[in-house]
């Protein structure tokens, strides 16, 4: 199996984004899945993904949230940026909608459904495409923020969504798991959350490793979620 992996430029307003496209080229085009990142931005984490979903059979799409590729580097970085984007819902509403026009223009892209991905920052930024009715068949959040968005307090969601959390998570706790799927219930959606015990935030990162700011790296809790999403992206995409 052969992976190719280049860079593409694509296009929010005025905003230049630049993402990462992943395929096996012993294929023609397939369903493509769509990776939105943490708080960092684009890095060679979400690029491992595309790779992964590539080697799975799909095109992995590790996209852009800031401009022009750019990245954190330190919790304060990091913040700043994702502050910049997640201030203006509807703002990334559209942010994540370019997106998935810019991967379905791709020529390694096959015509049809299209999922999306997202970790930590990246997971609020999937659950708010399906929210704001994006053209996109299913969406999985990797102990993500849950917080619905102000802007839509009545979403109208086509995809389905699937939620894979931690539950000693301090971003996301059980009571916002639990305001979560009584949103998704009443949305009327197609919706499933798995809850892993002892288990925190950023549980899919080999790096991930300070308790104090609830952020350890857990290999049963990534296998269980990428066995899960191996089934789901099945189901949406076939």
């Amino acid at each position: 199996m052969a992976i190719n992996s280049r860079l593409f430029d694509y296009y929010h307003e005025d905003l230049k984004l630049v993402g990462e496209v992943a395929w096996n080229d012993e294929h023609g085009p397939r369903p493509a899945v769509l990776v939105a990142p943490t708080w960092a931005g684009r890095t060679s984490f979400e690029g491992n993904k595309a790779h992964m979903l590539a080697e799975m059979g799909y095109v992995g799409i590790a996209i852009d949230l800031y401009g022009d590729g750019k990245t954190g580097v330190g919790t304060q970085e990091c913040s700043a940026l994702m502050t910049s984007v997640v201030s203006d819902r509807a703002n990334l509403q559209a942010r994540m909608a370019a997106a998935v026009t810019a991967a379905r223009a791709l020529p390694e892209t096959a015509d049809g459904p299209l999922a999306a991905i997202g970790f930590c920052f990246g997971g609020l930024c999937v659950l708010d495409l399906a929210r704001a009715g994006g053209d996109v068949a299913g969406v999985v959040s990797f102990h993500g923020i849950l917080g619905a968005p102000d802007n839509l307090p009545e979403p109208q969601i086509s995809a389905r969504i699937m939620v894979l959390h931690g539950y000693d998570d301090p971003m996301a706790d059980p009571d916002a798991m639990r305001a979560f799927c009584d949103e998704m219930t009443r949305a009327g959606c197609d919706w499933q959350l798995h809850a892993y015990g002892q288990t925190t935030h950023a549980f899919t990162n080999p790096n991930a490793n300070d308790p104090d700011f609830g952020t350890v790296y857990s290999a049963r809790a990534t296998d269980r979620s990428f066995a899960s999403l191996r089934g789901f992206l099945t189901e949406v995409l076939g």
